[in-house]
């Protein structure tokens, strides 16, 4: 129970604190409305839509103040990196910080969806009880407003009818047209925001994105024109709603009720957005000061399986393992951003990283550095590079460990590249303060061709452990996922070699994928009493599977074995 609680225990905890926030404000803002009779008239012309639009309003406010702070991405790496404000388990958390907004947006979605829906049957009945000639006590309501000395409770002026009469009001009225506006961008920012999408047309993905922009602005003026009213409290003193609707056509006459006055609710959405919209502006400005410096290309190197390293150096610029870059190629593209994993040590004097070339993106920024030519390229001809980082992730906790599982999936192997080289560099200078004392690493690939640029960092490692005479600090397991049996076979002849075929190291590569329960069962009883940190870069099924792995061979006693599971989220 106490691992299931560090692994997913205090983000549930989150999760619910922040769904009960939703349902509170819900419920709140619901009987605000449905309740005083300050809006008992407000409810004769519309019913209980008022309240059903006024509360998923309440919540949006909520959520729009949340959706901008888990992509304000130095903000966290400070809060990441403080220790004073930063325990463990709050560092998890923030490396969740994309799974928390996407949760948020689905939230703004539902709300959204809701407000909508209920603000249609609004609209209809304001527009049918202003266009309506009937002696109801709507009509009368609808026709205040008509003489001087009248302040309306029905926003719709007009006197054309349905159906045209909700399309003047949605397209000529301020709420109305913000209202469509920020629907479409919602609509347009969430389908572009789905798997396939990000993958296939990541452009698509990041040009919709930045209709946050119009979103917001659409959000903050979109309650401006006060379109929901309700009876001044001087009126109420004097009227009494609940008395004096029985005779609604005697309103103003001597002796009987006087005329009720009605005023519009202020707007309050830019006071829940306000504080957000500010820091991610700082937030936009660091980046922009950062994109500006200069930033060398020292080496291009091409390796196998389409993918090329680019090494860096840029005046001022630190970093710690597992660390990941955004990066802008001008001569590619003027505004895209793409997220790199650095496969650099602290300890080198540069930062790299490892593109895999997969879309235009980064097919593009492979040409713009000659890799498509065969003759050298000239380092005054390699493009202009824009830097914005480093930012925190989980792999930057590998140190506070004794025991680590590393798991890497394809290109996914990229943070434990930086880990590994700096364990290299610590070895060769001062091992004795290292925290860490065993790495269990476990990479899968589909095929051998993903091997070759990592293999020589294995071989030095492996080498220098050997020279200490620790060769079990280093234990790694390579997974070739997608041979049949057929081409295993054809290699299996060579296992008795004292050298692997493929990558060249003493450890023999693996065909099939790992049986994870025997390898974490197996690591439990090597290791009784510690607290074991399993860090994985890879797909979300395999991240289900390690962290119910995690969870299940962690035992109830606070002094056994715990598998603390954590996840590059980037």
């Amino acid at each position: 129970m106490g691992n299931w609680v560090e692994n997913e225990g205090l983000s549930i905890f989150v999760v619910l604190v922040w769904l009960g926030l939703n349902v509170f404000l819900f419920w709140w803002f619901y009987l605000a409305y449905d309740v005083p009779e300050k809006f008992f008239y407000t409810r004769e012309l519309l019913g209980h839509a008022l309240a059903l639009a006024r509360a998923p309003a309440a919540c949006l406010n909520f959520n729009c103040m949340l959706i901008l702070l888990p992509v304000c991405r130095n903000l966290l790496s400070f809060l990441r990196g403080s220790s004073a404000c930063c325990s463990t388990r709050v560092r998890r958390q923030l490396d969740r910080n994309l799974t928390f907004h996407k949760m948020v947006a689905w939230m703004i979605a539902l709300h959204t969806a809701i407000h909508t829906i209920a603000h249609l049957f609004n609209v209809e009945w304001s527009v049918q009880a202003r266009t309506e000639d009937k002696k109801t006590l709507a009509s009368v309501l609808s026709k205040l407003g008509d003489k001087p000395e009248e302040s309306y409770v029905n926003f719709y002026r007009q006197t054309i009818p349905n159906p045209m009469g909700g399309l003047y009001v949605a397209f000529t009225y301020l709420a109305g047209l913000t209202g469509v506006i920020i629907t479409l961008a919602l609509i347009l920012i969430i389908t572009s925001s789905t798997k396939t999408i990000r993958r296939s047309y990541f452009e698509v993905f990041w040009y919709t994105h930045h209709l946050f922009v119009i979103f917001f602005i659409g959000l903050v003026i979109h309650g401006a024109g006060r379109i929901v009213r309700g009876q001044t409290d001087e009126s109420l003193a004097e009227h009494k709603p609940e008395i004096c609707y029985k005779n609604f056509s005697e309103w103003g006459r001597k002796g009987a009720c006087p005329i009720p006055q009605f005023s519009g609710n202020p707007p309050m959405t830019w006071k829940w957005v306000v504080g957000p919209m500010f820091l991610y502006l700082c937030e936009r400005l660091v980046r922009f000061w950062r994109s500006q410096q200069k930033v060398v290309i020292t080496k291009v190197v091409i390796h196998p399986f389409k993918t090329i390293e680019l090494q860096m150096m840029k005046k001022g610029f630190k970093m710690e393992v597992g660390q990941y870059i955004f990066v802008k190629c001008p001569a590619v593209s003027k505004l895209e951003w793409h997220p790199f994993t650095l496969t650099s040590a602290p300890e080198e004097d540069y930062f790299s990283i490892h593109v895999r070339i997969v879309g235009d993106w980064t097919e593009g920024l492979f040409n713009a550095c000659g890799c498509d030519k065969q003759e050298f390229q000239e380092a005054w001809k390699l493009p202009k590079i824009a830097v914005d980082g480093p930012f925190g992730t989980a792999s930057e906790d590998v140190f506070s460990y004794e025991t680590v599982m590393l798991v890497g999936a394809g290109i996914g192997v990229t943070p434990f590249a930086s880990v590994l080289k700096s364990v290299w560099y610590k070895y060769c200078h001062d091992a004795t303060n290292l925290k860490l004392k065993k790495i269990y690493f476990y990479w899968l690939c589909r095929d051998t061709h993903a091997f070759e640029w990592f293999a020589d960092l294995l071989q030095s490692l492996e080498t220098q452990m050997q020279e200490r005479n620790n060769a079990e600090f280093l234990s790694y397991n390579i997974y070739l996922t997608g041979w049949d049996e057929s081409q295993a076979t054809h290699f299996v002849v060579h296992h008795e070699e004292e050298k692997d075929v493929i990558t060249g190291l003493k450890q023999k590569t693996l065909y099939g994928r790992p049986n994870w329960e025997n390898e974490f069962k197996t690591i439990a009883r090597q290791h009784p009493g510690s607290r074991i940190g399993v860090f994985l870069c890879g797909p979300e099924g395999l991240a289900d599977t390690l962290n119910k792995q995690s969870i299940s061979n962690s035992e109830a006693d606070p002094r056994g074995v715990h598998f603390i599971f954590n996840k590059e989220n980037f």
